[in-house]
């Protein structure tokens, strides 16, 4: 994330290695272990999340619950990372938000990161990312003052749980965030860091010193 050099060993399954930045603490796995993009979206064609599944919309109101609490009356946001079925960005505009999409495999329209937004969101994304800071630096830049990127993700919380986490079953799963490499983005971003639900992070941009 920090793009700092320094990096320990964390962990070792039969499948991957993995290491810790010494910096920002996020967790990553080399670029040896990466999918190819053929592979990857094959692996997320596999995904059955549907607009009508009631579970799926369970799990992503742990986001949309709380953003909705915070944002404005009719406020525009983003949903990167949307896949095929988007689900969040219809919970968000039954709520009055207006919602435009982005998915590199589904919905492949830069054009979208022209606009300003009172909102970003990206649900179960960023740990799928080759590179996490320019991604998240564009969506940054893609908010207004005053408007917050909204994150869901889960968490490492110790190296012990790490080695039995069913997350880094995943092999599209690459980086792993934990409060500690949100710390270090917020103060990156010079943004206020909120934890509103469990895997759930929000950065609020300041009204008056724009990124």
């Amino acid at each position: 994330m920090c793009r700092e050099s320094a990096a320990q060993f964390y962990h070792r399954d039969k499948f991957r290695s993995y290491y810790q930045c010494a910096r920002c603490a996020l967790v990553f796995v080399p670029p040896a272990y990466f999918l190819s993009p053929a592979e990857e979206k094959d692996y997320y064609d596999l995904h059955e999340n549907a607009l009508e599944d009631d579970g799926y919309r369970r799990f992503l109101n742990r986001c949309a619950q709380p953003l909705v609490s915070i944002l404005p009356d009719g406020a525009r946001g983003l949903d990167f990372g949307c896949g095929p079925a988007p689900l969040l960005a219809k919970i968000l505009e039954e709520q009055g938000c207006k919602v435009s999409l982005y998915d590199h495999f589904y919905q492949p329209d830069t054009g979208v990161f022209s606009a300003q937004y009172d909102f970003v969101v990206s649900t179960e994304v960023i740990e799928h990312l080759w590179d996490p800071r320019s991604v998240l630096e564009r969506l940054w830049d893609s908010i207004r003052p005053g408007g917050v990127l909204a994150l869901m993700t889960k968490l490492v919380l110790s190296k012990e749980r790490f080695a039995s986490w069913h997350y880094i079953r995943d092999p599209t799963h690459i980086v792993f965030f934990s409060e500690s490499t949100f710390h270090w983005l917020a103060e990156y971003l010079g943004a206020r860091l909120e934890f509103p639900a469990a895997d759930v992070i929000f950065l609020h941009k300041p009204v008056s010193v724009p990124r």
